[in-house]
């Protein structure tokens, strides 16, 4: 089974996006929405796209901004939920505490101030790595806890910009969990040694976006926190860059 088909996993990520903040950590999806709208400035803003939008909250922040969003996920479940909360503003979840013990949690668009944004965006099931000639001349992509989840992050990163315009900005944030369920030792980018020498995955990104890209905001930590259960948590430390297509 596809854990991110599961009850569980949903529920989780739904407390992750639009839940509360633990341990002082602010929201991810909300806050890498900022860093992307900040390295919009004074550059178009009509079209953006969200791989991995997992149940929306990137998505939904960037229509506070963007003429067009689009969310892509290929969980049904994730999308399912997202596309719920924007035709319905609400949605409600089960937030667990211990065993069978937890509570239901109503989620309002319009009280995080999203109603407005929702408007302007849209999601669909898909693949990142298989992305249809529709999706072109976006301003903004972003792939938040996506390319370490890839069955093949290079064959994505190599094929990127043909999806955005050029001067388009593509934003990456990841914390780099190589597994092998998802990508296949032999497709990894980075995390292992070459010729004697450590390759990160960041290093892997450098020399295929080099191609059509220039960097344009260096590595930066942006942590994130899912509660799994009242007394446990996850807090991760993702690394987001910003690269621009300049030809």
């Amino acid at each position: 089974m596809n854990v991110y088909e599961t009850d569980e996993l949903l529920s989780q990520y739904l407390g992750f996006h639009f839940g509360d903040h633990y341990f002082g950590v602010s929201n991810y999806p909300a806050r890498c929405a900022g860093i992307c709208q900040e390295m919009m400035a004074g550059r178009n803003r009509h079209k953006a796209l969200d791989l991995g939008c997992a149940v929306g909250r990137t998505a939904f922040e960037l229509g506070r901004v963007f003429d067009e969003v689009v969310g892509i996920d290929l969980s049904k479940r994730f999308v399912d939920a997202a596309h719920h909360l924007k035709e319905h503003g609400e949605i409600d979840y089960f937030r667990r505490d211990e065993g069978e013990l937890g509570e239901r949690v109503s989620i309002s668009l319009a009280e995080l101030g999203l109603a407005k944004a929702a408007e302007r965006v849209s999601f669909a099931t898909g693949d990142a790595c298989q992305l249809g000639p529709e999706h072109q001349d976006y301003d903004l992509i972003f792939a938040g806890n996506l390319i370490d989840r890839l069955h093949a992050p290079g064959s994505f990163l190599a094929g990127i910009h043909k999806h955005l315009a050029v001067g388009g900005t593509l934003v990456i944030s990841s914390p780099y969990t190589l597994l092998e369920e998802f990508t296949p030792r032999n497709n990894w980018i980075g995390g292992f040694e070459l010729n004697g020498q450590p390759r990160s995955v960041l290093d892997g990104m450098r020399d295929i976006l080099s191609s059509h890209f220039e960097l344009i905001q260096p590595p930066m930590d942006v942590t994130f926190v899912i509660q799994e259960t009242r007394r446990k948590f996850q807090h991760t430390v993702a690394e987001l860059t910003a690269w621009r297509r300049i030809r």
